[in-house]
Parts: structure tokens; C-alpha cells; sequence
């Protein structure tokens, strides 16, 4: 079974802003050129999730894990994003009823992520 990532940010209609977004999806495809991983927006930029999600599984993609960006655990992190993922998974079922899809924790929950940041800061920016 593969598994594929969706990395979901909020979105922008600024061109340059998803560039952060795609330098992590690229930074992935580096470290493991198998994985299957996009990127999806709330609002303002494309592909929205579903969009995302129809690619990965015309790739071939049976399970993808949904990796919401964000650093805090807001209204978008705690309401909209569970209610996001059923209505896109009641979508896709029709299409593609083997396809499942699973929502991980805001990135920043992850003690290496926030470890991360820190470290930059404490370092100073030009010591990486």
C-alpha cells in the first residue's frame, strides 16, 4: 500500500508565499525521492485539499496522511480541519472507495519542530 503526504497550509493570494510550503515538500522529496507528497491550501492558492488528493491517487496513492503547517492549534487546527478531511474523504469515496485519509497533528505539536525553531533563534539564523 503506498502512502502519500499532503502538506496543508492556509494559503495566500501573495505568488511568492507558498514558497516555504514547497521548500519543505522539496526538502521530503530529497530526503526520500519515493515518497509521493503535494502541497494544498485552505483558501487563496491551489490545488485546495481535494485537488491534492486526486493527484496522489491517480499516482497510485492508497493512504495519505494530511500534514496541517501550522504552528498554533486555532479554530482551522482544532474545527474546520476535521470537518475538511470528512467532507473530503465523503468525495473521494465515491471515486476512489479504497482511498483513506488521515489527519496528523498541527506541525508545531512535534517536540522537534518547536526544537527546531528554537535552536535558529538561540543560534542566530546565520549559524545553519
Amino acid at each position: 500500500m503506498i502512502t502519500a503526504h499532503i502538506l496543508l497550509a492556509h494559503g495566500s493570494r501573495d505568488p511568492q508565499w507558498p514558497a516555504a510550503i514547497q521548500a519543505v515538500a522539496a526538502r521530503i522529496r530529497q530526503l526520500d525521492p519515493a515518497t509521493q507528497v503535494r502541497c494544498a491550501y485552505l483558501e487563496s492558492a491551489q490545488p485546495d485539499l481535494v485537488a491534492a488528493i486526486d493527484e496522489l491517487v491517480a499516482d497510485g496513492a492508497q493512504t495519505i496522511a494530511v500534514w496541517p503547517m501550522f504552528l498554533g492549534l486555532g479554530r482551522h487546527a482544532r474545527a474546520d480541519l476535521p470537518r475538511l478531511i470528512a467532507a473530503a474523504q465523503n468525495q473521494i469515496q465515491p471515486r476512489q472507495p479504497g482511498v483513506a485519509i488521515t489527519l496528523q497533528p498541527a506541525i508545531a505539536e512535534y517536540a522537534p519542530v518547536l526544537d527546531a525553531m528554537a535552536r535558529v533563534i538561540v543560534r542566530g539564523p546565520d549559524d545553519f
